[in-house]
């Protein structure tokens, strides 16, 4: 795989750990202090799309190798004539086909159209501490922009303050916390997704959030995702906790209740234990029964009242993407998140990551191959998410374009959590009061942050004042840094994707096609099926040198 340099000069970014396609360090770190690509664009936003130092530079692409088969070997399409999907009011000519009036509003749904001004969404953000920490900045951030935020599994399994009841749950602090965050900024663009696995479901999630959200939520069911094979962990570092977890029903490594764990645990040998959700389907053995128990989980949503309702797979293989895609579009889902392996985590372990599942230029390939022989019988193939490794606006192009038409949104987990962390960094440094409540790190402002000369949030975000605008004035000191920043980064996304789709001629996203990306080297061709760029064309510029 072609991965990327630890620095870029042109930009100015620099990679404290390796670097990976997405361009993200392998390890992101909540204290880091810069400064990544995404890390950058959280504080200066659209600037970032272009080299440094105007004025005394000149700048050359170094991106002229492709190898292997991944995101980076595709390339975007640009043409010299023509526009398509202009929005409605704009003519054809010169003036209105300018990048900033491409529309890159998106929508899924069936019955119910969900909208989002961005075609991004977040992923999973769970029980993993971390996702607890700063979901105030998540969350208000992503519904300040207008896209969908995912409350990950386990959220009230792991809450000691949640009491369920047979079954039942009765009270549930931490995921109302994490709901009514989001609804408060809410403005009828993005959602609020409540995700469940096996637990959450003999918890009774589903009906809690049913019956004290109603259609507020979208609820999504849980086959797996892109980062591992098994279900979610975290760990925890206090013993009384574990045996908590244990008691909830969770599977706790190594059992907390043994004696001998106590003693290894309370003389310091083991530091943390681990808590571990359950594979679902292990009753069953065939892809039959999959459906029917699927099918059967579905009606019984419906019935208590969901109108909106979507799925989230992982990496497993041929088989299991092609059941998602078909259960998912026969059931009437909303929405379907194909989830390949190379993204991120919040805790896997670390070689599973590494050598488990399918790539997720090959799965979302196989994706659109799978979906497309749906549509060829007749059905309404349910709208999709991919997501896997997938951080800046050339991915979103890409990944929207390879899947297209089926593709409605690009799912990020680390990258849209970077601008949480680094805001919330920023507000502790400048105001010590506030440190421990949103979670800083630092003591002061790095020469990362400060090197421009900038000591405050107006002068820090670029996206300062746009989000002042949306707020009001007064509103401004309720909105955390972490959540400026998340504008500020998705201002970057949108004008650079806005810039891409321009040159493609492209003024919609459901006007994006296949045919505006090309691959860079035949085994990419190969395995996506997107034309080697030489060939793309061909025959049209030979009928043109032959007229």
């Amino acid at each position: 795989m072609n991965r990327p340099d630890k620095s870029n000069d042109a930009i100015g970014s620099v990679n404290r750990g390796n670097p990976c396609e997405s361009g993200l360090c392998t390890l992101c770190r909540a204290d880091c202090a810069g400064k990544c690509e995404t890390w950058l664009s959280s504080l200066k936003g659209r600037k970032m799309l272009y080299p440094r130092d105007f004025g005394s530079i000149t700048a050359g692409s170094a991106n002229t190798c492709h190898e292997g088969v991944c995101y980076n070997s595709l390339r975007i399409q640009g043409y010299n004539y023509g526009v398509f999907g202009l929005p409605k009011g704009l003519s054809d000519a010169a003036d209105d086909c300018i990048f900033p009036n491409v529309n890159i509003e998106t929508q899924f749904g069936q019955l119910i159209k969900t909208k989002c001004r961005v075609p991004i969404m977040t992923g999973a953000l769970g029980s993993t501490f971390i996702a607890a920490k700063y979901w105030e900045s998540f969350a208000i951030g992503a519904a300040l922009v207008g896209f969908p935020i995912v409350i990950g599994e386990n959220v009230v399994g792991i809450d000691k303050n949640a009491v369920i009841e047979k079954g039942k749950i009765k009270k549930a602090p931490e995921l109302d916390r994490r709901i009514n965050t989001y609804l408060k900024y809410f403005d009828g663009y993005g959602a609020i997704i409540v995700q469940m696995n096996v637990e959450d479901t003999r918890n009774g999630v589903a009906e809690y959030v049913i019956e004290n959200y109603g259609e507020k939520v979208i609820i999504e069911l849980k086959w797996g995702q892109g980062a591992k094979d098994i279900g979610g962990e975290i760990q925890v570092n206090d013993l009384d906790y574990a045996v908590f977890l244990k008691r909830r029903g969770y599977v706790v490594d190594p059992d907390p209740t043994l004696p001998e764990v106590q003693a290894a645990f309370k003389s310091g040998a083991i530091k943390t234990i681990a808590r571990h959700s359950r594979l679902g389907y292990t009753n069953l053995d065939s892809s039959d029964q999959v459906e029917t128990d699927f099918m059967n989980a579905v009606k019984h949503l419906r019935k208590i009242g969901y109108k909106r309702i979507s799925l989230k797979t992982g990496s497993y293989g041929m088989e299991a993407l092609a059941m998602s895609i078909k259960y998912a579009t026969d059931a009437k889902l909303d929405l379907l998140t194909i989830d390949g392996s190379g993204g991120g985590t919040g805790m896997s372990p670390w070689n599973m990551m590494e050598s488990w599942g399918v790539p997720s230029i090959l799965l979302h390939s196989k994706a659109h191959e799978y979906a497309t022989f749906l549509a060829k019988k007749g059905k309404k193939v349910v709208d999709i998410a991919f997501a896997g490794g997938l951080a800046r606006e050339d991915h979103i192009f890409k990944a929207l374009a390879l899947g297209a038409p089926f593709t409605k949104l690009i799912c990020m987990g680390r990258a849209v959590m970077i601008p949480g962390f680094l805001g919330s960094n920023i507000e502790g440094a400048l105001n010590p009061d506030r440190k421990d409540k949103v979670c800083g790190h630092w003591e002061k402002l790095p020469n990362s942050v400060t090197e421009s000369g900038a000591n405050s949030p107006d002068q820090i975000f670029a996206g300062y004042y746009d989000v002042e605008k949306k707020v009001g004035r007064t509103e401004m000191k309720n909105i955390p840094y972490g959540a400026i920043a998340v504008w500020t980064l998705a201002d970057k996304l949108a004008a650079g994707l806005q810039q891409f789709m321009a040159g493609a001629r492209k003024f919609s996203i459901d006007a994006i096609s296949r045919d505006d990306i090309y691959s860079g080297n035949r085994e990419t061709e190969a395995e996506t099926g997107i034309s080697f760029i030489t060939d793309v064309g061909d025959k049209k510029a030979k009928k043109i040198l032959t007229a």
